[in-house]
């Protein structure tokens, strides 16, 4: 039993979208944007927006919205599931619950 030879496939070709895309997050990591205050992201963002519509001017109104969140999102912090120190006392809540258990039996 051999196996078919298939011919290799192209490389795919990233869409307008994608390298827009791409370029968005890159220009985020690099300007130093997710440290700057809230305001500033939005002014930021609206100038880098612009160019982005200037260099790719092939995305529609849509996709350029849908860039625009993408980019807004990804310059949002991280949420903490909870702070250190509530994970501590939470631990240290059982033990005393065990403790009056066994004073009172």
């Amino acid at each position: 039993m051999t196996k078919k030879k298939t011919a290799p496939r192209p490389p795919a070709m990233p869409t307008a979208f994608d390298a827009a895309r791409d370029e968005l997050f890159s220009h985020i990591l690099r300007c130093g944007v997710l440290d700057a205050a809230p305001e500033h992201q939005k002014e930021w963002m609206d100038d880098t927006m612009q160019y982005v519509g200037d260099r790719y001017p092939d995305l529609t109104a849509e996709q350029h919205a849908q860039l625009r969140v993408l980019g807004e999102r990804f310059c949002q912090p991280v949420v903490r599931r909870a702070p250190t120190e509530a994970v501590v006392e939470n631990a240290a809540e059982p033990e005393a619950e065990i403790e009056t258990a066994d004073a009172t039996a």
